[in-house]
């Protein structure tokens, strides 16, 4: 092929109408050179060396190229692993700004830049080709017709988060083509679109979709990367989720699913890679500058920082890298219209030589960035690094993922003693760990289960993990879970049993969706979805992780139902969301205090009860007259009243009397899961609280037509039950 100056940027390969532009960065390389493949990638057709060299980027146009070419890149330099150095021309990379792969990784030792086996270890040299081992970068055009899509934007003090996995969540749909199922296409089917919009939650997080690479230790015990944490093609939609092979599938799931007013968070892993560390092999940012890429040990670079517990850290302090990152996140946004990100390990994204920083380089860039800026940034605020452990310390504008709120609330409801304090911040948005910087409640990022760990279903099911099937002899996994299997290990016929764990979920539920910030449901937990007790199904690809939609019980369709009553509420009651930290001082200019902790006698709850381990029980009632805004005036929401209590016996409590209503209305008792009518109750009424049981009540009388509005769509769900897989009558595509 002809090939011609070209430019520096944009990085990557470029189609511009006319021919392709290949960019290159690399700081220590002393010749780049452009590998052209078969339509396959199995055959290398030519070789081209890229001609120019500016400011650090190697790069080259080929007026004859048209998109659909396959490519790969072979980059000399010094092999030097002592000072940092791996190039080594003989093994074919992947193009870090590739947007589409061909292929898949093949596991062999000739993908090592070093020989395996040799007495020097990796600082030998293998002179073997690894191109057929390789997968490849193809060019695409990124063209694509949106039509009247448009962003859902969801408020964050609406959103509720939906955490879910591509493959998992419609490999065993019914309604959907099995050619389709597992697939970006999947998620697009209006089967599954109508599930998510009718449950009422308003943004999916898909655990990881760019490209990644199954590691060689899982597939030799015929297992794989199920969860996606290895990605390597920051740009690339993995094809394995992929029906047609196009990157286009991936922009009309994304239409479609904006098109029901449902946003699409993508989980993101910028922190490592799958080169692993000097054992690791070279496939990529090791082969085309690891000594750039990559945070190495001071003073012997031959080996890496392994701050992620992966074998390497990609350094986020360096400009290059930190660009790299950005134009990652604004070609999603851009080109992909994805509406957020939740962040893998981020304390790594903020550390500097001398720790975290919550204004690194990074950060601030994100910060400061018109597109990025603009787009929901999840954090979770840990890593394995001195120091890693960063809640409520990161940058105004981002929300962290709260592993407090879950801890202490699992332990609550385990009836745990001495956390009624903990759980008073917990469910109030955390306010000791965000309420500063501006910061609103939305910030915390409230979760009792995620991908990682338990299902909620196992949560009250096993006190043990049961991690078998993961090949490590059960060593996997944590150990500290504050789960409870209520009497009995695993499955069980005890009906008092099953009826405990069933009001238990509910509790986790309730407590979840009536609490300050942002909720995450992991995608099953609404109707009892089950790993038979694996609480770290990384590598599992099979019914483990696969959700059984055939399989729901008669009390998990309920459990959708309450789930569903949940959601409405907590949209409807605006002072279960407030997008302004409740303090619980009085405000002495409108005569308000906007939280009030009561006691079961109905007064406030005195210091003495804070302090006893053995208080289980507690009121909360939210003033929906307390100011919602900086603007001094009175509040218009609808006062409401929760009652907890993880004691395991009955608790008598007086409903007090407040200012604004006649009397309360009873939305939830989680020990009444069919109640879908509210139920009034006077001023000063004695209700017998069920041991271990949530009630929500709204302030009833003149003005409250909010909660006659909830009625309302209450009674709608009751008479439209959300479609779950499908009904024997039904006729399957």
């Amino acid at each position: 092929m002809r090939v011609e100056e070209g430019k520096p940027t944009p990085l990557g390969a470029s189609w511009d109408g006319l021919g392709v532009n290949f960019a290159l960065f690399s700081v220590h390389a002393t010749k780049v050179e452009l590998c052209i493949f078969s339509e396959d990638g199995t055959e290398e057709l030519e070789r081209i060396e890229l001609p120019e060299y500016t400011d650090e980027v190697w790069h080259g146009y080929l007026p004859d190229a048209r998109p659909g070419i396959v490519y790969g890149y072979r980059v000399h330099g010094p092999y030097d692993p002592l000072n940092g150095h791996r190039f080594n021309p003989n093994k074919l990379l992947l193009d870090p700004y590739a947007k589409a792969i061909v292929g898949s990784l093949k596991w062999d030792n000739i993908l090592f830049g070093y020989q395996i086996g040799h007495p020097d270890g990796d600082l030998s040299y293998d002179d073997r080709d690894s191109a057929p081992f390789m997968p490849k970068c193809r060019v695409v055009d990124t063209a694509y017709t949106w039509g009247r899509e448009r962003k859902p934007d969801v408020p964050w003090d609406k959103t509720i988060f939906y955490e879910t996995h591509v493959k998992g969540f419609t490999q065993r749909h019914p309604l959907i083509p099995e050619n389709l199922r597992g697939t970006y296409a999947a998620l697009g089917q209006p089967a599954i679109v109508e599930y998510i919009k009718s449950l009422g939650v308003t943004s999916v997080e898909l655990l990881p979709v760019h490209f990644f690479i199954d590691d060689k230790y899982l597939l030799d015990k015929g297992l794989v990367n199920y969860w996606g944490y290895n990605s390597v093609g920051f740009f690339a939609p993995d094809p394995r989720y992929s029906a047609t092979g196009k990157i286009d599938e991936f922009k009309e799931m994304v239409a479609r699913l904006h098109d029901a007013g449902i946003e699409v968070i993508l989980d993101v892993v910028y922190n490592h890679t799958p080169e692993g560390n000097e054992k690791g092999p070279t496939i990529c940012f090791k082969g085309i500058d690891n000594k750039t890429y990559y945070k190495l040990l001071p003073g012997n670079e031959r080996y890496y920082i392994n701050d992620t517990g992966c074998g390497n850290t990609f350094d986020l302090t360096h400009g290059r890298v930190i660009q790299l990152v950005t134009d990652s996140l604004r070609y999603w946004v851009e080109e992909m219209h994805v509406d957020g990100f939740r962040f893998d390990l981020a304390t790594i994204l903020g550390r500097e030589g001398w720790g975290f920083n919550e204004n690194g380089g990074f950060l601030n860039s994100v910060r400061q960035d018109p597109v990025l800026a603009r787009v929901k940034l999840i954090a979770e605020p840990w890593d394995i690094g001195l120091g890693g452990y960063q809640v409520g310390h990161f940058s105004p504008g981002w929300a962290e993922w709260n592993d407090r709120f879950r801890d202490t609330v699992r332990e609550y409801w385990k009836g745990d003693s001495g956390k009624l304090p903990e759980l008073a911040s917990r469910m109030t948005a955390s306010g000791d760990l965000f309420n500063k910087s501006g910061r609103r409640p939305w910030a915390s990022v409230n979760f009792i289960t995620a991908h990682d760990g338990f299902t909620m279903h196992d949560l009250v099911s096993y006190n043990e993990k049961h991690n078998w099937e993961n090949g490590e002899e059960g060593r996997d996994g944590s150990n500290d879970n504050a789960s409870w299997n209520h009497g009995h290990e695993g499955p069980t016929m005890d009906q008092g049993v099953v009826e405990l764990r069933e009001r238990t979920k509910r509790n986790f539920l309730a407590t979840l969706m009536f609490s300050q910030g942002t909720p995450m449901l992991l995608a099953g937990d609404e109707f009892g979805r089950s790993q038979n007790g694996n609480n770290n199904t990384y590598c599992q690809d099979n019914e483990i992780n696969w959700l059984d939609w055939e399989g729901i019980t008669d009390e998990g369709r309920l459990q959708v139902e309450f789930v569903r009553r949940l959601i409405v509420l907590r949209q409807k009651f605006p002072v279960l969301r407030r997008n302004r930290f409740f303090t619980g001082q009085w405000n002495p200019e409108l005569g308000v205090k906007d939280v009030t902790w009561l006691s079961p006698g109905g007064g406030d709850m005195p210091e003495s009860a804070w302090t006893d381990p053995n208080s289980r029980c507690v009121g909360i009632m939210f003033d929906g007259r307390a100011q919602a805004s900086g603007v001094k005036k009175y509040g218009t929401d609808v006062t409401a009243l929760l009652i907890i209590n993880s004691y395991h016996d009955v608790v008598r409590f007086k409903l007090p009397e407040t200012v604004g209503g006649t009397h309360w209305q009873l939305f939830v008792d989680t020990n009444q899961p069919s109640l879908v009518r509210p139920v009034k109750f006077p001023f000063g009424h004695w209700y017998d609280v069920t041991g271990r049981s949530l009630l929500l009540f709204a302030l009833g009388g003149a003005g409250t037509s909010v909660v006659r509005e909830a009625e309302k769509v209450i009674e709608d769900l009751v008479e439209r039950p959300i479609p779950i897989g499908f009904d024997e009558e039904e006729e399957l595509p």
